[in-house]
């Protein structure tokens, strides 16, 4: 089987305002680089759009249509300060929640081992009645009820090493036992939550607070120590990955010291961990990395992982 790799080009319809650091070149560098003669075994696929019944497990439909409906036909709305909506936004999060859904399929229905859908806008900032953070629906929360609802999964763990706290994840599974968050975060940092002692309504959140100026060595050696025991304990059938690069060293909205090789590692030991407790079922979407040419390297570095374990 082969690793999945899905995009659409109605991504570069959510326009961002000049020197908003969310912008469409982000997506721009991930697919030009993941065209090249190296990436040739991917199974590249086109995201089919989201359908409300998808994205309705996690939000209420009131707040699918607000969005909708604050789309503007021309120019851009500001939802709040960082958040902005635009004529293709609301199809664009749409999209990004029926890519993750199709990668869930295709996993689960062994039709590809592990995917990787490179979306925009990102999503673990969304909560349920609320757009955060330059997100709207909370993608991967939605792909982890799906994934339960729709092909019978008992309990499946969502993994977010963005530097910044999926506060949206969280709210959105805080009191489902069937679904682990893992979230590690740069504390202090926007938007002020992941601190130890959120652990959930049923004990199913770990947060792990990284000092700023610390390399990634800090959290390699954690999973190894701490997190991955504690998963293996949850037995997880499944394992989701919010890829956020930007605790890479070079990001401009931080202040950590990763490498690109720290994201390799932990892309290594999260696709074992699936290889031993899940089938190797992965499914991988891009959070945030806002430093391109980082951002550039640390997904070829991630992809290529995943593209080695899949069998």
């Amino acid at each position: 089987m082969k690793t999945g790799y899905l995009t659409h080009s109605d991504y570069d319809l959510h326009i961002t305002p000049d020197g908003h650091p969310e912008q469409v070149d982000r997506l721009n560098v991930i697919n030009e680089r993941l065209s090249k003669l190296d990436f040739n075994d991917l199974e590249k696929i086109l995201s089919p759009m989201g359908t409300y019944d998808q994205v309705t497990l996690c939000h209420p439909r009131e707040y699918v249509d607000y969005i909708k409906n604050s789309c503007p036909p021309v120019g851009s709305v500001s939802l709040d300060g960082d958040t902005h909506v635009n004529s293709g936004s609301f199809n664009a999060a749409m999209r990004a929640v029926g890519s993750i859904c199709e990668a869930v399929d295709l996993v689960v229905n062994r039709k590809l081992q592990n995917a990787f859908c490179a979306s925009r806008p990102p999503g673990h900032h969304a909560e349920k009645a609320k757009p955060m953070g330059f997100c709207l629906f909370g993608t991967i929360a939605i792909a982890a009820k799906y994934a339960m609802k729709t092909h019978g999964l008992s309990r499946v763990a969502i993994i977010d090493f963005d530097v910044h706290h999926g506060n949206g994840t969280q709210n959105l599974v805080w009191d489902d036992p069937n679904i682990m968050f893992v979230s590690s975060q740069q504390i202090p940092l926007w938007p002020g939550t992941g601190e130890r002692h959120e652990t959930g309504a049923f004990n199913n959140i770990i947060n792990y607070p990284l000092n700023p100026d610390v390399d990634g060595q800090d959290l390699i050696e954690a999973y190894k120590k701490e997190i991955l025991p504690k998963i293996a304990e949850f037995e997880p059938e499944m394992l989701f990955i919010s890829a956020g690069f930007d605790a890479h060293v070079n990001d401009p909205l931080a202040n950590l010291n990763f490498t690109t090789n720290d994201f390799k590692i932990l892309t290594k030991l999260l696709c074992k961990f699936a290889d031993t407790y899940c089938k190797g079922r992965v499914v991988s979407t891009l959070e945030g990395g806002y430093d391109l040419p980082s951002l550039r390297e640390c997904v070829d570095a991630h992809v290529k992982v995943l593209m080695e374990h899949a069998k």
